[in-house]
């Protein structure tokens, strides 16, 4: 690798590592706004389990009587609040997961499953963060290597060329 490759290749790797090392803050950010639509569905979802036991009904009961109701808009209310139910627990799981995995692996949890809506929000609003974890320096070394084998590999194959044409052209 020539002197110009090989200050392509650090470049490379320092603008990988610096957006690798992004990761642990993102997840960070992500997780925040988790908890902030959990608070919000856990109103919405404890409201209809009180008003259901209001009526002798469990969730599950309540939600099969919009189920079996003759009225098309309380059929498709249920449909609704199962939904909203169903996101408000698998939201609480990811949030188990993030908050019980090493803060190393916490991008990796996020990358499984993320919550479409979360995630976007998340993004839109991303702040980045001064990299001092010790998290955020394993991603940044990450994302290092990863920019430097991008260049080293692009720079093998640009080598090859250049040297094809050089054998060409030297041919007899």
């Amino acid at each position: 690798m020539g002197p110009i490759a090989r200050i392509i290749a650090i470049v490379a790797g320092l603008a990988g590592g610096t957006v690798f090392s992004q990761a642990p803050e993102f997840a960070q950010q992500y997780r925040q706004r988790i908890g902030g639509a959990i608070d919000e569905l856990s109103v919405i979802v404890e409201d209809f389990n009180r008003q259901a036991a209001d009526h002798n009904l469990d969730r599950q009961q309540a939600l099969n009587s919009y189920a079996q109701s003759s009225d098309d808009f309380l059929r498709d209310r249920g449909v609704s609040m199962q939904s909203t139910i169903t996101r408000y627990e698998t939201l609480l799981a990811q949030q188990l997961k993030l908050g019980t995995a090493a803060p190393v692996a916490k991008p990796f949890v996020l990358i499984g499953e993320p919550d479409d809506v979360v995630f976007a929000n998340t993004w839109r609003d991303f702040v980045p963060g001064v990299p001092i974890s010790f998290a955020a320096l394993v991603w940044g070394a990450i994302g290092f290597v990863g920019g430097w084998v991008v260049v080293a590999l692009t720079g093998l194959g640009a080598r090859r060329v250049v040297r094809g044409r050089r054998l060409y052209r030297q041919a007899p």
